[in-house]
């Protein structure tokens, strides 16, 4: 599995719209071939930054989305809204240790 954060810093009067249409591509990526789970976060100490946190089953999957053309539309309707460009950032997931079984 692969885990991808997607960080935006959303300039405040496009708070309302951004959480919006990104709940709209959450649910877009729901549908496709490999997605495991997504989730809009809001840091409360910085209430315009977002992270959008998604999982995949393999990256290419994942690659495929940022690929589509819903996905080039979101990033190009959110474009204004945001004080900079968005940061992508890739999780590795391992395990912990502990006891083994």
């Amino acid at each position: 599995m692969i885990t991808f954060g997607l960080n935006y810093d959303v300039k405040e009067e496009f708070i309302p719209e951004f959480k919006r249409i990104s709940l709209s591509a959450i649910e877009l990526m729901q549908s496709m071939e490999g997605h495991v789970n997504t989730v809009l976060y809001n840091d409360v100490q910085k209430p315009h930054a977002f992270l959008i946190y998604s999982e995949w089953e393999k990256e290419e999957q994942f690659r495929d989305f940022i690929q589509s053309e819903p996905f080039k539309n979101v990033q190009n309707m959110t474009r204004d809204m945001l004080f900079n460009r968005p940061r992508h950032k890739v999780y590795e997931t391992k395990k912990m240790g502990g006891p083994q079984h």
